[in-house]
Formats: C-alpha cells, structure tokens, sequence
C-alpha cells in the first residue's frame, strides 16, 4: 500500500497540483528510459516534434503506445501509479486514460504553452488526474509550472496547439482563452519544485500549467505522463477533435468510461 498522506491529498485539492517525494524506484525509471527509446526510434501514428530543423534541441512528444511498448504496459499495470492516482482523487478505483511522453533535449529553445489538460479530452468529471514522472533530475528553473487554484474557477479554455500556441479550436459555448498567465504572474500562486529521480508531480487535469524551455540546461528533461480516470468520469463529445482522438471508443456522451480501452489499474 502506497503512503498518500492526508495533507498531501488536501493540498492537491486545494492548489490542483502535489509534489510527492520518492515513490518510485529506479528501476521503474530505468525500464520506462528503455521503454522511451523505442517510442522515439518507432514513434507512434501521432509523435511529434516541435523544434523546427535546425534549430537547437528537440521538443517531442506521443501519446497512446502502452498497450505496444512492454516497459510502459508494465509500469502502467504493476507501479503504485495507479494507486497513488486514486488515493488523490478519492477515488475508489483508477483507470488508465492514456500515457504522455515529453521530451526536451538540452538547450530546447521551445516553451509549453499554459494550458490546461480537460478541454483536449473526452472526458468529464472530477476524479482526474495525471502522474507527471521525470526520468531526469529536473532543477526548478526547467520544471513544469502549475498555476495554484486554477482547478478550481469553473472555466474551461480554449485548447492550444504546441507547434505555435494558436487556439486549435474557438467560438464555442462555454470555452474561452487561456490568460496571459505570464503577464499576470504577479497575480498567481505558481508552483514548481526542484525533482529528484523517484519524485512525481500530480495535477488535476483542469489545472493550468506550461513548462519552460531548456536554454542553459545540461541535461534532458524527459517526462512520463499518465492519465488517470476515477468514479465519476464520463464520457464527453467535443465541438472539436480531442486528443488523444479515440476514434473507436462508441460510448454515449455522460456515460461512465467503462470501455476495453481505459481498464481499471486499481481498486481500493
């Protein structure tokens, strides 16, 4: 049994984003660095790179490869991730939405854009979460940032394209621009923490957050994300194409996600 300790589990609700120190054991670090190296050698049919040719670095990303990469299927099935998942979210059982790589190579000049996770996703609900696992030590000044709170204002945002940060999406009910968090940071609790191999960082999936370039960084900053649904996540159309697509998933909107393709990873 994992130890999700009652104030982390009130701090995640209240800010939207947690820092949970040593949880995971190197070798779970190691066989995912393996794992990644055959997703960038076979990419997926929706990898990408966003640094343009010859420019310095490299920002790149997939999604969707658990079920064909062996060490991501088994830190998926086998890790406290999924338990630590619905610990948070207070959640009596965790299924396992997609997994999320993000790679930046040192001196990547390419920022994240300040998003938010839910509007890309067809789903709804509270018990959301994803796992964000650094497979480096990641200093602060090139870890992920986490807007405190933000979970928690009701509205959703516009999706953003990484390759230019432009809305993929607008003019729909009931979604409207991200702020220009950067311009108002003075206004905002923003969190971001000095990661040690084994640590993690678990933000709501409404929680607004981006994440700086590697100009000046040594090192790679290479991220396993996973995606996890609790009890009452449901099903939801989008007036745009969601990402991941999940164009063989026929539920109906508002329906649990109950589907071969988000198996539970854990029960309480």
């Amino acid at each position: 049994m994992i130890e999700v300790s009652a104030d982390q589990v009130s701090a995640f609700r209240r800010d939207g984003a947690v820092c949970l120190r040593g949880l995971f054991k190197k070798e779970w670090l190691e066989d995912l660095s393996l794992g990644l190296e055959k997703n960038v050698a076979e990419p997926g049919p929706d990898g990408t790179t966003y640094t343009p040719e010859g420019q310095p670095g490299r920002f790149y990303d997939d999604y969707c490869n658990w079920q064909r990469i062996d060490e991501y299927r088994n830190f998926i099935t086998d890790s406290p991730a999924a338990e630590i998942a619905g610990r948070l979210m207070q959640s009596r059982s965790a299924r396992i939405y997609h997994e999320h790589v993000l790679v930046k190579e040192p001196g990547t000049r390419e920022i994240t854009p300040w998003h938010h996770d839910q509007p890309y996703y067809g789903v709804d609900g509270d018990q959301l979460c994803s796992i964000w696992l650094p497979l480096d030590p990641v200093s602060k000044v090139a870890c992920p940032e986490f807007v405190a709170e933000s979970h928690t204002s009701g509205k959703l945002y516009n999706p953003r394209l990484f390759i230019d940060h432009s809305n993929y999406a607008e003019g729909f009910h009931g979604f409207e621009d991200v702020p220009d968090i950067d311009l108002e940071r003075k206004n905002h609790r923003i969190l971001s923490w000095n990661l040690s191999l084994g640590d993690c960082i678990v933000f709501h999936m409404r929680t607004v957050h981006g994440a700086p370039s590697t100009v000046g960084i040594k090192t790679r900053r290479r991220g396993f994300s996973t995606r996890w649904l609790g009890d009452d996540a449901r099903f939801a159309i989008r007036p745009w194409a969601t990402s991941p697509p999940y164009r063989g998933v026929d539920l109906e909107p508002g329906a649990p996600m109950n589907h071969p393709m988000f198996p539970v990873m854990w029960s309480a």
